[in-house]
């Protein structure tokens, strides 16, 4: 009888430690983070003032000087607007919560900063049409990422807030 008792036991106890760990291993892919707070953040700082790009490197080559005397207004109906004082060029531009990524980061919770401008391929501003990540933000600066599909290659752009 004791025998068969400490079995049971056992067989008890091998079934619990079964049940415990699967339900103890789960994976990271239910969990939901919440971007909403730091993309309203986001889009707040950008709708202040004008902006300008201190920095643009597309796969390596310095562009910046593309972009010289352009300020950039994010406009609260979603579009952005670059103007030199004598050219202006217009686009739309949003902050939205990333929740694929085939285009960057492995990381399901990025945040992305969307440009695009209804330009021609050879325009300088057809380069900025992207689903930029945002590699860090402050009151003063917007540093964006974006790692090619086609080629691998990594853009950044920075944008840094006029006084």
């Amino acid at each position: 009888m004791k025998t068969m008792k400490t079995r049971f036991n056992l067989l008890f106890l091998v079934m619990l430690s079964f049940s415990l760990m699967s339900t103890t291993c789960e994976t990271d892919d239910d969990v939901v983070v919440d971007n909403s707070q730091t993309i309203a953040e986001i889009t707040d700082i950008a709708e202040t003032s004008t902006w300008r790009i201190t920095s643009y490197v597309d796969s390596g080559q310095d562009e910046t000087n593309d972009f010289n005397n352009y300020n950039f207004t994010f406009a609260a109906n979603g579009t952005v607007t670059a103007s030199n004082g004598t050219d202006q060029v217009q686009g739309t531009w949003s902050v939205t919560d990333d929740s694929n990524s085939n285009d960057d980061s492995n990381s399901d919770d990025d945040i992305d900063f969307n440009i695009s401008f209804n330009v021609p391929t050879t325009s300088n501003f057809f380069d900025l049409n992207d689903d930029w990540d945002i590699i860090s933000y402050s009151n003063t600066t917007i540093s964006l990422q974006d790692i090619s599909g086609g080629n691998g290659g990594t853009d950044t752009l920075v944008f840094q807030r006029n006084n």
